[in-house]
């Protein structure tokens, strides 16, 4: 018995669990009469729920709400990025505490909410799974405004340091937790449609924080840098509050053992009655799903402990037959972040400076920059599923080693007397924003899609999570290293990341598959392995114990 299970194509962000989409075939009939379940009845993900897009935002108004809420996460931690940038070059910032004026005390500020944010996003799977995925978010939340609060208020520079440690364990959590949430109360049809709205968000946040800070600066007071991290608790606290006025996950609910609350809850975001066939459908599948990595679990380490079974899973993830897996979903987020793209989004201003501008028009570029990722942030989520992800992945990490060259040349020959060589400075300033446009439309989807769909149902969850642990240790390495670079080494910075950004064209052409289009079956011949066919029974063994819960149900 074959099933044909497609790999869903939506953008993928962190630490979210994403079920194999799959086209339904019928079930097959054995000796008995009884009818088998297939895959497809196992993981089913497309239900005809209504149209995908727009057309079919219109008509899940509710499910809209919760997503656009649970996206404010991201606006968060885009914000953060948005604000720290001009604060950096702050003259009141730099007054009330001087050691932010040297590169290292400046990248050890800027760096330590994204070491937070790596402390954070590994105890968020545990913290959403024990107290459900939006009590989650209002706990981090809290945790995220105590950070803001201790920024805002503090006087000295560790007091500064401490705050921005703890806010970024609440942006590391929120930044896992929110499309988690999204995720799961979505669809199946507007899934990667919802899904955008994190990358949005994140974005969005960058650019309104970016110019919030360019306007406040302005101000000769150290209002001019509290007022802008104070409000950086206004959209997360919204979120933490509201959110509790919408659904828990259905599958939080399943997995926890409240089955009639999942199907209320399922019946609830779909607008159709528990009675409907194709909120039975989803619930069963969701079920399935769980019983499913419980079952392959066990069958892999059968008599261990949940402790050491714990451990095992993680560990599975480098084996020989996973290793290819790892170092393709891994790889991507290591890439994503050495391709220095947060090196621009933090020190923007600085990093135009080095290449001649003014200290005025380097505020103005920085806000064109961020202005422009929002533009390719756009267009990338049309392109992705038209050109697939290995050409998006040899294409970004080529393309973005021309522009970084060019700027190490233009500022190598030039750096000397820029004011005799605008027109070097403006080249420089150009071939930066070609960088954002090749980024954005690159390894910024595919850091975040290519994870989700490298790794088997079983692996999936853990596999993600991972990758997410290394795109924070990757982003906190570069955040910091960044501005000492710059001061010792020059146009040798834009060399270090034009090495990376060639590395990663010759690590796609190497490594990477082409996963668009292809079935579990398919992707396992490019890694040149069989895992979906032997987890086959698991699914059958899944789908009876779903079918029993489900004949269980008074529904």
């Amino acid at each position: 018995m074959s099933a044909d299970l497609k790999i869903s194509s939506a953008a993928t962000m962190p630490g979210q669990t994403v079920l194999a989409e799959v086209e339904h075939e019928e079930g097959t009939v054995t000796d008995t009469g009884i009818k088998e379940s297939s895959e497809a009845d196992v993981f089913a993900e497309n239900l005809a729920y209504g149209p995908d897009g727009i057309r079919g935002l219109l008509g899940s108004s509710y499910v809209f709400g919760a997503a656009f809420l649970a996206s404010l996460g991201g606006f968060s931690f885009g914000y953060d990025q948005g604000v720290i940038s001009i604060i950096n070059v702050m003259d009141q910032f730099h007054s009330a505490f001087p050691r932010t004026k040297t590169p290292f005390g400046t990248s050890f500020m800027t760096a330590m909410l994204l070491f937070g944010a790596f402390v954070g996003c590994l105890f968020m799977p545990y913290l959403a799974d024990k107290i459900s995925r939006k009590r989650a978010l209002t706990v981090v939340v809290v945790i995220f405004d105590i950070g803001a609060i201790i920024q805002t208020a503090a006087r000295s520079y560790g007091t500064l340091v401490a705050g921005r440690a703890i806010g970024g364990i609440g942006v590391g959590t929120l930044a896992m937790g929110a499309p988690l949430y999204i995720s799961e109360i979505s669809p199946p049809n507007l899934r990667g449609t919802l899904l955008v709205l994190e990358s949005i968000s994140i974005v969005s946040g960058v650019v309104i924080s970016f110019w919030i800070t360019y306007g406040t600066r302005h101000m000769d007071s150290e209002a001019s840098f509290r007022l802008p991290l104070g409000l950086q608790m206004v959209c997360a606290t919204i979120l933490g509050v509201c959110i509790q006025f919408f659904p828990y996950s259905p599958r939080w609910l399943a997995l926890v053992g409240r089955h009639d609350e999942c199907v209320a809850s399922l019946s609830k975001l779909r607008g159709l009655p528990s009675t409907d066939s194709r909120v039975q459908k989803e619930f069963k599948g969701i079920v399935a799903e769980i019983e499913f990595n419980k079952l392959t679990l066990a069958q892999e380490h059968p008599g261990v402990g949940n402790f050491k079974l714990e451990i095992l899973s993680w560990l599975d993830l480098f084996d020989r037959k996973m290793l290819h897996r790892t170092a393709v979903g891994c790889g991507v987020c290591f890439f994503q972040q050495f391709s220095g793209i947060n090196a621009f989004i933090y020190y923007a201003p600085t990093l135009f400076r080095s290449i001649g501008q003014s200290d005025e028009m380097s505020l103005i570029l920085s806000g064109i920059f961020n202005v422009l990722q929002l533009v390719a942030v756009a267009i990338c989520f049309v392109v992705i599923d038209k050109i697939g992800r290995r050409p998006l992945a040899i294409f970004g990490g080529f393309g973005s080693c021309i522009c970084y060259a060019v700027i190490a040349a233009l500022d190598g020959v030039y750096s000397d007397d820029w004011s005799a060589n605008t027109s070097a400075g403006w080249a420089c300033a150009a071939m930066a924003f070609c960088f954002i446009m090749v980024y954005g439309v690159s390894y910024s989807p595919l850091g975040w899609s290519l994870p989700a769909e490298v790794f088997p149902n079983s692996k999936r969850a853990k596999g993600v999570a991972l990758a997410t642990c290394v795109n924070w240790l990757s982003n906190f390495t570069v955040g910091i290293a960044t501005p000492p670079m710059l001061e010792n080494i020059g146009f040798g910075t834009y060399i270090f990341f034009a090495v990376f950004c060639g590395l990663a064209g010759i690590w796609a052409a190497f490594l990477v598959p082409e996963t668009r289009g292809k079935t579990l079956e398919e992707v396992d011949l490019l890694f040149g392995d069989t895992s979906t066919r032997e987890e086959t029974e698991v699914m059958k063994i899944a789908s009876s114990t779903a079918d029993h819960i489900l004949d269980s149900q008074h529904v």
